[in-house]
């Protein structure tokens, strides 16, 4: 495509955003691409320009009437609404090749309004949301979602042009467009089409491993693609297996399970571990940094945990050691969970520590503990897959090397 047929799509809410979100569509137009934008607002008039998209056909990509939706009953239902339409009409524009970019000027709802129909757009596609909650003072991750949207600090509100917002706006304009082209001129555009791309999850508990796995899948001509396993990184994997992305899977830390037991902060979901199973891709399956679950800084930790080991993993998180109960629990759910996988399937467990601080002179060593979860896996397993317990911690290339010989096997 060329420049005057890219198109970058502006999310705004124009009876409180107008004349700001004019502005950016001008310095975009004048950056050399086209502009398309959507009005999400709900209760007022448009001000300072005439969308591209009403209000009213983002209500009616919601199945909703305009007037329905104002008659919500309260702003977050009516939010809620519009969030739908908003995600509909981006899913069209994009499948109608009418979206190379989006771009968003928003306070609080606004960024949750554009944020929905960023998550519509797939991976590779530049997303841009320029707010004044990206202070580094919130939790931005709802706008972010398991997508490569591009969170910018406005400094001041959006209310007005101003000599601040004037140049803010300016280097949103810029960084949309220069996106948007660097996107069109690269040369390999993720897509589904290699047959030899893997998944691997890591954590800082894990990396040594993982960068020796990634060494031995590279020598064979497999283009591994790492998730940090931190909630959203396996939330992705799943997704992009779903879509196709993906065509094996070394699933080296599953710690995300033990979160969403718990309620820990690397919850991925009650369907991780899910999706490679259903898909029918070979997987590796290691319980690794399943012995914990992560809280935030020291002090924060709820106090029904402040009796159990802990690791000081870094000022702003805690991880806490998982007890034998929820090993126990952690251990027939990953088994239920690839029972049921439609291709092949392999677990390798290690013997000698789980992560970093689970060692014989560490803060979660309980091979007692650790134990029970081998046994509990083993016999909850259907006889079809194979596991193999290995003499090694988890972060050794010893276990590395395992992992990756039963990728290898499963894939011949």
């Amino acid at each position: 495509m060329t420049d005057e047929t890219l198109t970058v799509v502006l999310i705004g809410t124009l009876d409180t955003k107008g004349p700001e979100t004019a502005y950016l569509r001008d310095r975009i137009r004048e950056a050399g691409l086209q502009t398309c934008v959507i009005d999400a607002g709900i209760l007022g008039e448009p001000i300072g320009l005439e969308p591209d998209i009403s209000r009213w056909e983002v209500a009616r990509a919601a199945g909703k009437d305009l007037e329905e939706i104002r008659d919500a009953g309260s702003r977050g239902a009516a939010v809620d609404e519009m969030m739908q339409g908003v995600r509909a009409v981006c899913a069209r524009l994009y499948a109608q090749g009418r979206c190379q970019g989006a771009v968003s000027l928003r306070g609080a709802e606004g960024a949750v309004l554009a944020s929905a129909g960023m998550q519509a757009l797939p991976v590779g596609v530049p997303k841009l949301i320029v707010t004044p909650l990206a202070s580094g003072r919130r939790e931005f991750g709802p706008f972010v979602g398991i997508r490569d949207v591009i969170v910018m600090h406005s400094v001041v509100d959006i209310l007005g042009l101003n000599v601040v917002s004037r140049l803010i706006f300016d280097q949103a304009a810029g960084v949309i467009a220069g996106a948007v082209r660097q996107m069109q001129r690269a040369t390999r555009p993720m897509a589904g089409a290699a047959s030899k791309v893997v998944g691997l999850t890591m954590l800082g508990n894990t990396t040594k491993a993982v960068e020796v796995i990634k060494r031995r899948l590279e020598a064979r001509d497999y283009e591994p693609i790492i998730f940090h396993a931190n909630g959203v990184g396996g939330a992705a994997m799943e997704e992009m297996i779903r879509e196709g992305r993906l065509q094996g899977v070394i699933d080296y830390t599953t710690d995300e399970l033990t979160d969403h037991l718990v309620g820990g902060f690397h919850d991925a979901g009650p369907r991780r571990l899910e999706a490679a199973g259903e898909c029918g891709l070979p997987q590796v399956v290691v319980p690794g940094c399943v012995d914990f679950f992560v809280q935030g800084p020291r002090n924060t930790v709820p106090e029904q945990w402040r009796d159990r080991p802990a690791y000081y993993h870094n000022p702003s998180f805690t991880l806490i050691r998982a007890n034998r109960e929820e090993m126990l629990e952690v251990a027939h759910r990953m088994a239920d969970k690839l029972n049921r996988a439609k291709g092949p399937v392999a677990v390798a467990i290690p013997t000698r520590g789980l992560s970093i601080p689970n060692h014989p002179e560490g803060e979660f060593w309980d091979p007692e503990c650790d134990a029970a979860l081998r046994a509990a896996l083993r016999g909850s397993l259907r006889e079809q897959i194979q596991c193999v317990e290995v003499d090694a911690h988890i972060n050794t290339q010893e276990m590395a090397d395992a992992a990756a010989r039963l990728f290898f096997e499963i894939t011949s």
